[in-house]
């Protein structure tokens, strides 16, 4: 059965299969998410890693091991910067939320961390964010089981994601999927 919650909690304490690193394009070391995941993870090991795969585009995702984290392996995913909206940014936040998944998937993980990609120094709207993030999620849970967390360290950004999560669960089509 799958799972999706939201929880209060650092992304580098979760011994998820996988964590997701909201990334940038270049898989360079960051501030933020990237910056921690990095630190935690043993950012010599880390950066060179992703020197080998060399970039990710926006909208992607690809993935290397977790190294000292917790977790098996770490899936960065690349989300859009916020240009007001009229740039493909819902479209583009939407796929690499599924390319996360994907990626996690054909690497036999059955339990994913999520942080909230691009709502921080990309500057997605947080509410936009939350729905982007969601749906993306709960559209593969309707095809595929998998444990999927986002963690969340902001009281104001973990009960915007709870109520939104409440709205979407409200519709038919998502009644089997647990919190």
């Amino acid at each position: 059965m799958s799972r999706l919650s939201i929880e209060k909690k650092g992304i580098t304490e979760f011994a998820t299969d996988a964590i997701v690193n909201a990334a940038n394009s270049r898989l360079a070391p960051g501030g933020g998410v990237c910056g921690a995941i990095f630190s935690q993870a043993g950012y010599d090991e880390l950066d060179d890693a992703c020197l080998k795969i060399g970039g990710c585009d926006t909208g992607d995702a690809v993935i290397t091991p977790g190294f000292n984290l917790p977790a098996k392996y770490i899936i960065h995913a690349v989300g859009p910067i916020w240009q007001g909206g009229g740039d493909k940014e819902p479209e583009l936040l939407y796929s690499a939320y599924k390319r996360a998944l994907t990626v996690a998937k054909e690497n036999g993980c059955k339990s994913i961390t999520f942080p909230l990609i691009s709502a921080g120094i990309y500057g997605y709207p947080l509410q936009g964010a939350w729905q982007v993030a969601l749906q993306a999620c709960l559209d593969y849970l309707l095809q595929d089981q998998m444990d999927i967390t986002f963690a969340v360290l902001d009281e104001r950004i973990m009960e915007v994601g709870q109520q939104e999560i409440q709205k979407l669960m409200q519709e038919e089509k998502y009644k089997g999927i647990s919190r």
